[in-house]
């Protein structure tokens, strides 16, 4: 039994959720996201005590149903959350040189390559930079996620030095340099 899928999804006030054809449509103040509704699943709208709900069924008693059931659960949870309050990851970039500008549809970013690296921004994404910390926001939580997880692979921090795309909030542990590893090792 899921946890999660056994437990009624509250609907905000000022959303909408309709469900046609397999999918989820959910609208709200900042927009609208439509998810599929997974395999094994049905999503019913109900009436609770004067707030509307969503209820999560499965099928079929397999595994596989069950996985699906609290994710979709989740599903619904996280689109709830998004089309009221909206996602936000910030990115920090540090190291000399390293910096990154928003332009129009993209962000060229200079990253210590010998040439800049332009990243386009997908429709529902928007980007903001100030300083040295960019803040990439948008209703759908996993392409907000997605985004700041591909500029930061471009230039992932490194232990040594500390320099390079971090999310803010995040420690990176480091290590000590080959000097001080000798240092050490000769006392």
């Amino acid at each position: 039994m899921s946890r999660i899928g056994k437990r009624p999804v509250r609907i905000p006030d000022g959303v909408t959720l309709e469900i046609k054809g397999g999918m989820a449509h959910v609208k709200g103040t900042k927009g609208e996201l439509s998810l599929p509704v997974l395999p094994y699943c049905s999503v019913e709208i109900k009436e609770a005590e004067g707030k509307k709900e969503a209820q999560v069924t499965i099928s079929d008693p397999g595994r596989q149903a069950q996985a699906n059931w609290g994710t979709m659960a989740s599903l619904l949870k996280n689109a709830f959350l998004g089309v009221t309050q909206g996602f936000e990851k910030k990115l920090q970039f540090e190291g000399i040189g390293y910096r990154a500008t928003v332009e129009g549809e993209k962000i060229v970013l200079a990253l210590g390559f010998s040439h800049p690296i332009n990243f386009p921004v997908p429709k529902g994404i928007t980007a903001v930079m100030t300083k040295n910390i960019m803040s990439i926001s948008g209703i759908n939580k996993e392409l907000v996620g997605k985004i700041a997880a591909e500029i930061r692979k471009l230039k992932k921090p490194e232990p040594y030095q500390g320099k390079g795309i971090r999310y803010v909030g995040e420690i990176v542990r480091r290590k000590a340099g080959k000097k001080a590893a000798a240092a050490g090792a000769k006392a």
